[in-house]
């Protein structure tokens, strides 16, 4: 179904449905943002993971409402929680949960839906939303999504930040207006900012005597084996990083505190792990000078918040999911294989990369 170019097309309703994971919601941001630039008094919503709220709205603001430094980007956020859904799929709470997250959709009359994600989940949450119409990708992810589509976007580009900027241009021409041509920008402003967070942050390296030094942040988890450095190679690289004056950060996550402990412990002792909310996380960017990590959303995120950035890949293509973002390197050895398996545990090539080889990116990019 086609707006037409009226009064109601210039301010419509619009949602974004993108749910995750924390990288694939940070490549949809700047898309987001164009169509912001687009249409600035359009009323966006965007449905999401709960455990991905902080990417969009700091803890302690309200999920609608004026947008500010706490929800820069959107006008509202729908949390879902798939799950724990699937989880506990006859339980009480979870159809009450679900049933609320579909109210508030449809209370909000959306024009348009455009899902950003491609998968029949996401598909089916669209059409739950009850959106006037539904956009997404001619080849999606999951191929049966595309039957809950209205209208579709090639999604030729190869990067997927790039795929998601054809994603919202077709939506805005299909409602009559130009294709928006503006240079994407990376997201600092784009990024809920949080006081307490940072306060928290500030207290933190104030505490480890690394307030007033160049903080380095090495990230040695990833969402699965094959795409991790090995936790000892990023504890030598913190040792002769604080030979060039770095403090270093050892960052994880749930469920890898084995592997920052074993990277501090290689570290002679030169680096400390630490781990935090999303807020913290990004709070902790923007005070860093350099990160070092593989495919991960902490690379992401850092990327996209101008941190300098040297991105290790493995069996993942960084010409599709690299960081896009000026002040980047990736790096990935000829020997490694491209593929999007979660069961592979190892990879050929990333493990070809060596510490001097990582030093000699970091060199060239600070210097």
């Amino acid at each position: 179904m086609r707006l037409k170019t009226t009064t109601s097309a210039l301010n419509p309703r619009v949602l974004i449905v993108r749910l995750g994971a924390m990288g694939d919601v940070l490549h949809a941001l700047p898309a987001v943002a164009m169509l912001r630039r687009a249409l600035p008094e359009a009323r966006i919503g965007w449905v999401v993971e709960r455990r991905w709220r902080e990417l969009l709205c700091a803890p302690e603001v309200e999920l609608s409402g004026s947008r500010g430094a706490g929800r820069p980007l959107v006008d509202e956020l729908h949390l879902v929680d798939t799950r724990a859904w699937r989880r506990h799929i006859l339980r009480s709470e979870t159809r009450l949960g679900f049933s609320a997250a579909v109210r508030s959709m449809r209370g909000r009359n959306y024009d348009a839906a455009l899902d950003l994600q491609g998968s029949i989940k996401s598909a089916v949450i669209a059409k739950l939303s009850g959106a006037r119409s539904i956009l997404g990708f001619r080849h999606p992810r999951e191929r049966v999504a595309r039957l809950l589509y209205d209208s579709l976007a090639d999604g030729r580009a190869h990067h997927v930040i790039e795929q998601n900027v054809e994603a919202v241009q077709t939506w805005l021409e299909e409602i009559g207006l130009s294709r928006a041509t503006d240079t994407l920008q990376p997201g600092t402003a784009l990024l809920p900012r949080d006081k307490a967070s940072e306060a928290r942050i500030d207290s933190t390296l104030q505490s480890l005597g690394i307030w007033r030094s160049p903080i380095a942040i090495l990230n040695p988890g990833a969402g699965w084996a094959a795409k991790q450095w090995p936790p000892e190679r990023y504890g030598e690289l913190a040792s002769r990083l604080a030979a060039r004056g770095f403090r270093t950060i050892i960052n994880y996550g749930p469920g890898e505190q084995a592997l920052a402990h074993q990277a501090v412990n290689a570290s002679t002792r030169s680096a400390v792990a630490i781990s935090g909310s999303l807020s913290e996380l990004m709070a902790l960017a923007r005070r860093s000078a350099l990160f070092v990590g593989g495919d991960t959303g902490p690379m992401h995120l850092a990327a996209m918040l101008g941190v300098r950035t040297v991105a290790l890949f493995g069996p993942t293509d960084p010409a599709r999911n690299g960081p896009y973002w000026a002040g980047t390197r990736v790096l990935r050895d000829p020997a490694s294989v491209t593929s999007y398996s979660h069961s592979r545990t190892e990879d050929a090539g990333l493990d070809k990369l060596t510490v001097d080889s990582v030093l000699a990116e970091i060199n060239e990019l600070l210097d």
